[in-house]
């Protein structure tokens, strides 16, 4: 995975609340061929901007467009006494895949928990099947080894 210098991470702001929503739509569809409400979806993105507590997205650019974006919610770990960083909605527009995107966006936040003293460390979870993905996030460093994550989520 390069990164990519042309490639620029920053805070995302409400103004990208839609781009967001429709970037997370897309990636269910192409990871999981599960359709998402884009209501939902969208009222959900507005939640974090109203909520700082809940986490916040990130954005990269290249050339002045959109290529990708996350979340990051935090989760209090008592063994650690700090937050740990969960990495979700990930998304890279496909022509800028294989560009470095994510790997650039990764490097930003690895940053960002190796200046602060109350955030231990990143977590994600990636679908089973989305082999893509995983590949992706071996090559990173991160290691799908050490947890298992299991879901209960009642019925709509």
């Amino acid at each position: 995975m390069k990164n990519n210098s042309n490639i620029d991470i920053r805070l995302a702001c409400s103004d990208e609340a839609d781009y967001i929503a429709n970037s997370q739509v897309s990636m269910a569809w192409e990871t999981e061929e599960y359709k998402l409400d884009i209501d939902a979806v969208s009222q959900g993105v507005m939640a974090v901007f109203d909520d700082p507590g809940k986490g916040f997205y990130l954005i990269a650019q290249s050339g002045g467009i959109n290529c990708g974006c996350l979340l990051i919610t935090p989760e209090w770990s008592d063994w650690r006494n700090s937050w740990v960083w969960w990495i979700q909605s990930v998304y890279v527009l496909p022509a800028y895949r294989k560009e470095g995107v994510f790997g650039t966006m990764y490097d930003y936040i690895r940053q960002l928990v190796l200046q602060r003293n109350d955030v231990a460390g990143i977590r994600l979870y990636v679908d089973n099947t989305n082999l893509r993905a995983r590949e992706v996030y071996n090559r990173m460093g991160m290691n799908g080894e050490h947890y298992r994550t299991f879901e209960w989520m009642k019925p709509k």
